[in-house]
């Protein structure tokens, strides 16, 4: 897939699910809990033991599911994932090496940032969006519409702090997508044999994401 179809997808999905697990197999359980509430989107922390396995078994598997590597800190890591199948590359903070490295690729690039001054560093340097990381220590909602206001031009993800609570905010604030951690991709469910609720939550967000959409429409 190109790398604009992959930013429109990531807009259109508006979730990009953090995926952290203590094992392949658990990330993959978390994974289809996900895909099965409409959620084709996944991004692959590389904290996950065995990450790289877990992308190449995704792409070969899950062939819906847009696979994006997490945790990305250099650019070696970055080119291991996109040869693995790894469609865009988030990072939890500027690396401007991994910017070039995906560029070359021509893989959609989303580094982290934080404060106006790196966030504008990172639009400068490439980013296809900007992570903004982490936003709930920052105030959540209220920070991102600030950093929007005299940023509007900078496509942003919000992520740290995003929950079913606060996702219509953050959509309000002007947010490209939401990144979701724990809220939704939680591995205490697949221990103990409830996945149907991650799928439950990953719809309703979902729910979130296409009523504020139908919204902006009117």
């Amino acid at each position: 897939m190109e790398k604009t179809a992959v930013l429109r997808e990531l807009r259109e999905i508006g979730l990009v699910p953090v995926l952290r697990a203590d094992s392949v197999d658990q990330a993959m359980a978390l994974a289809d809990a996900i895909a099965a509430g409409g959620v084709t989107v996944l991004e692959v922390t590389m904290t996950v033991p065995g990450a790289i396995e877990v992308m190449r078994r995704l792409a070969g598997q899950r062939p819906e599911i847009l696979i994006g590597a997490g945790t990305v800190l250099d650019a070696e890591t970055a080119r291991m994932c996109i040869l693995e199948g790894a469609q865009f590359v988030v990072s939890p903070a500027l690396n401007v090496a991994t910017i070039e490295m995906c560029h070359r690729y021509s893989v959609a690039v989303l580094p982290g940032a934080l404060t106006p001054t790196e966030i504008v560093t990172a639009w400068q340097a490439g980013a296809d969006v900007v992570k903004v990381f982490p936003v709930g220590a920052m105030g959540g909602p209220k920070y991102l519409t600030s950093l929007k206001g005299p940023l509007p031009h900078i496509e942003m993800i919000p992520t740290g702090g995003v929950m079913l609570g606060t996702a219509a905010e953050f959509l309000e604030a002007g947010a490209f997508a939401l990144g979701v951690g724990s809220d939704l991709v939680d591995k205490k469910m697949i221990a103990d044999g409830r996945p149907e609720v991650i799928t439950e939550i990953a719809r309703k967000y979902l729910e979130i994401v296409r009523a504020f959409r139908l919204k902006q429409k009117v």
